[in-house]
């Protein structure tokens, strides 16, 4: 990444369960369309520490849903 902010990523992003001592595990992969460049995650944990680290390291903030309705 160069020095100046990134304010805007792209991935295609995969999922998939596999069974770990009979219990299920989620898997994820990233690829970035522009480079290629792809990262493989043994758990959603990592996966979701990878996007904060992605982001300048700031953790997600639980938001409340916009009420677009009367918009």
């Amino acid at each position: 990444m160069s020095t100046e902010q990134q304010h805007y990523f792209a991935y295609m992003l995969r999922l998939w369960q596999v069974s770990s001592d009979g219990e299920p595990i989620w898997r994820a992969s990233v690829e970035s369309p522009h480079s290629g460049e792809r990262h493989g995650f043994a758990n959603l944990e990592r996966f979701f520490a990878f996007l904060e680290e992605q982001t300048d390291g700031h953790p997600r903030r639980q938001e409340q849903p916009k009420d677009i309705s009367k918009d």
